[in-house]
């Protein structure tokens, strides 16, 4: 039975600030590596049979540290989202313009649509879909949390009820034939 383990990067120093860190590529902070490190006990003793990860440098790390980027095979369709003009802003800056704002109920200005996301998902997972085996997937929040939402069948803007932390993994699988959340944002001890 197939099982895609997503990773989230660990904490950023945008993260950490609440800007939206799109396609800037900013390193893990100190903690953020700490954390990475953390989650390779989630995974200790898991033989993966594939590896995917993002070219951001955050995931990278976090690939790195959790023991599997020499084995990745890098794709920009784990991309973070474009967040266009919005790159480096808080929601707290942005709603100054744009009152009540997010990510998943408009694109952003110059920014990469909804559309192109669930593209990116897609071809995501109709390569992965009828593979066996553990397949570790490392990227960023907002695109993992708009994986999850296809995953269910859902439209990617439904990541928005996914919440998803710094340095977590989830796990999607099947049950009776449908494709289901296993585990959903966990976070090391």
């Amino acid at each position: 039975m197939l099982e895609i383990y997503l990773f989230r990067h660990g904490e950023t120093q945008w993260s950490k600030t609440g800007k939206h860190t799109g396609l800037t590529d900013i390193p893990l902070t100190k903690d953020g590596v700490v954390q990475a490190k953390n989650l390779a006990k989630l995974v200790k003793g898991i033989e993966f049979d594939e590896v995917y990860c993002s070219p951001l440098e955050r995931a990278k790390e976090t690939c790195k540290a959790v023991h599997l980027l020499d084995r990745a095979i890098i794709t920009s369709d784990l991309l973070e989202w474009d967040y266009g003009d919005y790159e480096g802003m808080t929601s707290v800056e942005i709603h100054k313009t744009h009152p009540n704002w997010t990510i998943f109920n408009a694109d952003p200005k110059n920014g990469e649509t909804s559309e192109s996301i669930r593209d990116r998902a897609e071809r995501m997972q109709k390569l992965l879909r009828n593979k066996k085996g553990k397949i570790a997937i490392f990227s960023s929040g907002h695109f993992l949390r708009c994986f999850g939402a296809h995953w269910l069948g859902f439209p990617v803007t439904y990541g928005r009820y996914f919440t998803l932390s710094t340095a977590s993994l989830s796990i999607l699988s099947f049950e009776h034939g449908n494709q289901v959340f296993k585990s959903w944002n966990n976070l090391p001890c």
